[in-house]
């Protein structure tokens, strides 16, 4: 036999499916198969039941095939059945297969005639077969039964579209030939997924119960809807030799008998009847799976070296091997380690697209999270109050330092707060990370559980250390301010009488304006308290090439020597902003102002206080502002070294030791049930795999296949077709006397509306009583033009012959 190495991998194409089934996987593989699809009561059961020669299959009325049965018959000198759920059992009693398959429906199912697409697997061994994998799917339904939801249509639709819209699946549509095969539920929905008909096999069942005088043969010649593959028609049991327990064996012989003396089949009888159908069914499928050789070999293939790696360490496991076991310890803690830093560090294998975690987690926290803690205060009432203490029963004429010191002190501690959550929401993201790497540790639950421990103990006991470093760094910061708001050169103008304009060393405090005569600062010119003093805009001079402003005092006083009024020179007017920024700072405000500046919320209209306050405020806002940012570069850097560099060094130097003083190595390496299973199913799997690549290789080297049959054409699917057959069958005869042939009459009398009929002439042809010569008869050209009439109605296609 030209297939007999196809013969050998159909049984192999079983024992994937039931490995892969077995482990709850397909390996995504869509291995070749026949799936079978018919309305209720069609005789698809009965099909099968004739392949096996034996009565198994369920019966009775409404849906009885309510989950999927994948049928697997393998050619064997022994009968007998086994079931995939039920491993080690034979079944040699087929009334106990049916009983079963029952059972195990409704054990999913219910017994609510519910349906699921979770398939029974039985494999009949059997030397009446031929290998064969086929899959009984539930009959096509309309309407619900009893318990049955109401969308039970569309749930058999679904079930059937996921087995017969795989490319690897050829479909066998059963329909019953004492029905309107134009409305068959098999055909309409093997033509939606297998529109050129490549896969789709016609089966037409019950041919003996067609109406007297009436028979298939053109369905059976594929002339009428025609199919590429074509159709078989078979002959099944009634349901009175059913219930009458009549032997297969018996029936398979009356089948045979039937075609033998039907006039309208015996000469296509050879190609008639179960045993051909299922000789048909083997030689298709054989057929199938050599042309998908090459897609199920690449698929094969690319499963295999997937498994390669996962397998490699398995192919010589020895459970009980001590330096296994000592290896598998060093190589897992390696890896933890390997794996935490690349988490940290940013270099994993696998990117999340969907969260931040390990150290992109830390980064955020701060960057963005741990300044946003950073925020400042409404500082001016607690200023008030501080300033007010101070002096007490005096009224104070200068800024205390000890209230500048009070408030810093106080914003300081407040700092701490948002340091030490930065160091718990980093404890914590890192105990996560660290969560997050044991889990490839899973196969050793007892390692990994005191992976976990050991590390997050670890990382625990640096929590103190740091928040103890984080008061060390915050404590210098709280005496170590300056109250120098400004230095930098400037020019005053004064009148030609006066000495000109002079540029000096201006150094400004909280407290007073001072000049130089450079920036050595050893040589004071003059110091001019703040008290009092306001800016104002002064005009750009007509020789002068610099930006200006003034200073005045709202008492009227004189500002310097004589002078009520100093003006300051810049090159820029950006310079001239700054300086102005500057002494607003110190509390020197524009004349503008004077009259919106508010108290605020302090509690005193007292002007000189105002001052102290804005001015005290001033000089903790800059300052805290020094001490954000120092904080904010500092804490990162202390965090990394004190708590994530030591955990990652703990873990690469010191994990393995605490493990090994934590208890007994070999509980520790001691496999979960779930790994060792795992790692049998895995092995199957690979060995499975090998093996059908193996046998491939050697059968798609020496077979050879039937090529599909051409296409057809498949204009049957408008029911036109059917109803222009029976018109054409049903119209009364005209006068046997008319002498002119019907293709002679269209052509004249019919004229252009009907000789165009391509369909006309072998439907014309095909009925024997208009051959004989016909008289030139014009009452009978008249019956002809109007018979001609009856097709065109019809809807025959008028192209041009």
């Amino acid at each position: 036999m030209g297939n007999r190495g196809m013969e050998d991998l159909i049984p192999l194409i079983n024992k994937l499916q039931d490995a892969f089934s077995s482990i709850g996987q397909s390996c995504n593989l869509d291995l070749p198969q026949i799936a079978v699809v018919g309305g209720q009561s069609a005789g698809k059961s009965s099909v099968l039941e004739n392949f096996v020669g034996r009565d198994f299959l369920p019966r009775g009325s409404g849906i009885v095939t309510r989950r999927p049965l994948i049928l697997q018959l393998v050619n064997s000198n022994v009968e007998y059945a086994e079931f995939l759920h039920c491993k080690g059992r034979k079944f040699v009693d087929f009334d106990e297969v049916r009983l079963e398959i029952e059972a195990e429906t409704d054990r999913i199912t219910g017994s609510n005639k519910g349906i699921s697409p979770v398939p029974i697997n039985l494999r009949v061994y059997s030397p009446h077969v031929l290998n064969l994998t086929l899959i009984d799917l539930p009959g096509m339904t309309k309407v619900a039964v009893g318990d049955q939801p109401q969308d039970i249509e569309h749930q058999i639709r679904d079930m059937l579209l996921q087995f017969i819209t795989k490319e690897s699946c050829l479909i066998l549509a059963v329909t019953p030939a004492n029905t309107d095969l134009a409305n068959s539920d098999a055909l309409k929905i093997s033509k939606e997924v297998d529109p050129q008909g490549l896969r789709t096999i016609g089966v037409i069942t019950k041919l003996d119960l067609m109406d007297e005088g009436t028979d298939a043969r053109d369905i059976l010649e594929n002339k009428l809807l025609p199919l590429r593959r074509g159709y078989i028609g078979v002959v099944n049991r009634s349901q009175k030799d059913i219930d009458g327990k009549k032997d297969i064996r018996a029936a398979l012989a009356a089948e045979r008998k039937f075609f033998l003396s039907h006039p309208g089949y015996r000469h296509i009888a050879e190609r008639m009847g179960t045993p051909h159908l299922q000789k048909s069914l083997n030689q298709q499928l054989t057929n199938h799976i050599r042309d998908t050789l090459p897609g199920l070999r690449s698929k094969l293939q690319s499963q295999l070296l997937s498994l390669e790696k996962e397998v490699e360490e398995f192919k010589n496991f020895r459970p009980d091997d001590p330096t296994r076991k000592t290896k598998a310890l060093l190589q897992m803690v390696q890896q933890f380690g390997v794996d935490f830093e690349k988490c940290i560090e940013g270099s994993g294998d696998q990117v999340d697209t969907s969260n931040l975690s390990g150290g992109a987690k830390i980064n955020r926290i701060f960057h963005e999270r741990f300044p946003f803690e950073l925020v400042k205060k409404e500082l001016r009432k607690e200023i008030s109050y501080a300033i007010k203490n101070i002096h007490g029963v005096r009224t104070g004429l200068f800024t205390p330092d000890l209230a500048f010191e009070a408030i810093v002190k106080k914003q300081i501690i407040k700092l701490k707060e948002p340091c030490v959550k930065c160091i718990d929401l980093v404890i914590q993201e890192l105990i996560n990370t660290v969560r997050q790497c044991t889990n490839k540790l899973g196969s050793y639950p007892r390692l990994r559980e005191e992976t976990e421990r050991i590390v997050t103990t670890y990382i625990r006991e640096r929590d103190s250390k740091t928040k103890d470093q984080v008061g060390a760094i915050l404590q210098p910061h709280i005496y170590s301010a300056g109250f120098v708001i400004r230095r930098g050169w400037l020019t005053i103008n004064i009148s030609i009488m006066k000495g000109g304009s002079k540029d000096y060393w201006f150094v400004l405090t909280a407290e007073s304006l001072s000049w130089y005569k450079d920036e050595e600062e050893k040589e004071k010119k003059y110091m001019l308290p703040l008290d009092n003093l306001k800016l104002r805009d002064v005009e750009k001079g007509f020789m002068s090439s610099k930006h200006g402003f003034g200073i005045f005092n709202t008492e009227q006083r004189n500002v310097y020597k004589d002078l009520r009024q100093i003006e300051l020179a810049c090159d820029t007017q950006d310079d001239v902003d700054s300086w102005k920024a500057s002494f607003l700072r110190a509390g020197v405000y524009p004349e503008k102002d004077q009259d919106t500046i508010t108290p605020g919320d302090t509690v005193s209209m007292d002007p000189q206080l105002e001052r102290q306050v804005e001015t005290i405020r001033n000089l903790v806002d800059s300052y805290i502002g020094i001490v954000n940012k120092s904080i904010r570069d500092l804490m990162p850097k202390t965090i990394m070294h004190l708590m994530i560099n030591s955990a990652k060094d703990f873990i690469h130097s010191e994990l393995l030791a605490y493990l090994y003083s934590a208890g007994d190595q070999g509980s520790l390496m001691e496999e979960s049930a779930e790994q060792a299973q795992r790692r049998d199913e895995m092995l199957r799997m690979y060995h499975a795999l090998k093996e059908a690549l193996v046998i491939i290789g050697d059968i798609s080297a020496t077979t050879v296949s039937t090529p599909v049959p051409p296409p057809v054409d498949d204009a049957w699917l408008n029911s036109n077709l059917i109803k222009n057959h029976i018109a054409l069958h049903t119209l009364p005869p005209p006068p046997m006397h008319i002498s002119i042939h019907p293709h002679a009459l269209l052509r004249r009398e019919a004229a252009s509306k009907f000789h165009n009929s391509t369909m006309a002439q072998p439907l014309l042809e095909k009925i024997p009583r208009y051959q004989p010569a016909l008289a030139q008869d014009q009452q009978t050209i008249q019956t002809m033009a109007s018979w001609m009439s009856i097709v065109r109605h019809q809807g025959l296609p008028e192209n041009d012959p």
